[in-house]
């Protein structure tokens, strides 16, 4: 699991690591994006990574709704995760003490806040401007509940620009 602030390259990270994924079956990857209800919704999408987690590590058939940020509501269809393939979740709000129990590896990435917000806003320009500082407060909330670079096996830090 891969867990940080925004803009600190945990999507790209994650996705080099599915690419590489050197095993037979590959891995799937499961973003928090496809999980927060919405930009308030940080917390939210933090029982659902464990869940997955939690049956994964148990062998059993996960599965999560996709939330449709276009209308605001979860989609109907349930995506199920295989149990038999390696997963890997990325997105803030990931590494809780319930889903690391369960994740056979934790990384951590934060960053110089000025080059995160640089990172993200050229990533999503504006559509994410305007809820920046709202979802930084939700950053800030997780990880002063959770200490999720405690939990780490892994932190990384981006250097400021």
């Amino acid at each position: 699991m891969i867990d940080g602030r925004s803009g600190a390259g945990k999507t790209t990270a994650a996705r080099a690591l599915v690419d590489a994924w050197p095993l037979p079956g590959g891995a799937r990857l499961v973003s928090l994006d496809e999980l927060y209800p919405g930009w308030g919704g940080l917390r939210a999408a933090s029982p659902i990574a464990a869940g997955l987690l939690r049956a994964h590590a148990e062998g059993l058939a996960g599965e999560y709704r996709r939330w449709d940020w276009e209308r605001e509501e979860w989609t109907p269809e349930a995506h199920v995760v295989d149990p038999g393939t390696a997963l890997v979740v990325e997105g803030c709000g990931a590494l809780t003490a319930d889903a690391a129990a369960f994740a056979d590896l934790a990384v951590w990435m934060d960053g110089d806040a000025a080059e995160r917000r640089r990172r993200a806003l050229d990533r999503d320009g504006e559509l994410f401007e305007p809820y920046w500082d709202m979802w930084a407060e939700q950053e800030r909330e997780h990880i002063a509940a959770e200490d999720p670079a405690s939990l780490a096996d892994i932190v990384s830090s981006l250097p400021p620009r």
